[in-house]
């Protein structure tokens, strides 16, 4: 008798389940502007680099669909260190911007912790504030009144919107970024989630050992192919989070590889495509972070 595994895994569909998010934030938007409280997300831009500038387009798009305002802050490549720190400075006081993102990278020469540190906690979109890390570290249960990383949410509710429960679960994290490894650790643990978390890295002697005794893998290592169909266990569910530019063979023209390669969707029970998994969530989540500030607004309004 096959397995219900066996054969090509099922796909965590993330273009689908980042449109049902959006779709649900819309109607919270519609409630929020009849209380007199419009969300606004915005956005810094230092200079041109193609992938940022299609990033940030992407954002302001993702805001028409939800009903969010979008408030755009593009300054150019030459822009001194007091120039984009008043540009933060104009956003935390501006009473429309409900949250907001530094695109990253910023230019050399750019202090990027001190600008990132310069934001306003609660105005944090991306929940990667070490105000933000902060409290999450602290509160390991029960709500929490900040904002949370875009993309390690977001991998949770790719799953559970996929009806994949993760108590109890063993989960291998691959990969110790900040934006991913390090931080989903805390999330995955919390007691609403309870799992068992596993964090690998450069430093990690045996990683097809940890690998193959989880139930979950979650990549974000961003080394093309890392995670090979002999590492997964039968059944388990892998999400590839990682983002790497190859070159490929047959046309020499560089191309973005995720860190899952070919075949492990033949062991897998459930594989996120890279792209159109978790990219489409951590957008998602972006706006979750803005609508949930503007909720927090609304009921300390007198």
């Amino acid at each position: 008798m096959r397995a219900p595994w066996e054969g090509a895994a099922r796909v965590l569909d993330g273009k689908a389940a980042a449109s049902a998010i959006k779709a649900e934030l819309a109607e919270r938007v519609a409630v929020l502007r009849a209380r007199g409280v419009v969300p606004g997300l915005g956005t810094v831009l230092v200079g041109e680099d193609p992938g940022s500038v299609k990033y940030v387009a992407g954002k302001h798009s993702d805001c028409r669909e939800a009903g969010i305002e979008s408030i755009r802050v593009d300054l150019p490549a030459t822009a001194a260190q007091g120039e984009i720190e008043a540009a933060i400075d104009r956003l935390n006081a501006d009473p429309a911007c409900t949250g907001y993102i530094v695109q990253l990278p910023l230019p050399r020469g750019i202090d990027t912790n001190a600008i990132l540190e310069r934001i306003d906690p609660d105005k944090d979109a991306d929940g990667l504030h070490p105000t933000n890390l902060g409290r999450l570290v602290l509160r390991g249960s029960g709500p929490i009144d900040s904002p949370l990383p875009c993309t390690p949410r977001g991998c949770i509710e790719l799953m559970a919107r996929h009806g994949i429960d993760l108590a109890g679960k063993d989960v291998c994290v691959v990969g110790r970024g900040v934006t991913v490894g390090r931080t989903i650790g805390l999330l995955l643990a919390r007691k609403d989630v309870n799992a068992t978390v596993d964090v690998c890295h450069t430093g990690t002697a045996d990683l097809a050992a940890h690998v193959r005794r989880a139930g979950v893998v979650i990549s974000a290592a961003g080394s093309a192919g890392i995670i090979t169909p002999a590492m997964v266990a039968p059944g388990a569910v892998v999400l590839d989070v990682g983002v790497s530019r190859v070159v490929d063979p047959g046309t020499g023209k560089g191309r973005i590889a995720g860190d899952v390669a070919d075949g492990v969707d033949q062991v897998a029970s459930w594989l996120s495509p890279n792209p159109g998994g978790v990219g489409p969530m951590t957008r998602a989540l972006l706006l979750a972070n803005v609508v949930e500030a503007a909720e927090r607004t609304a009921r300390v309004a007198p």
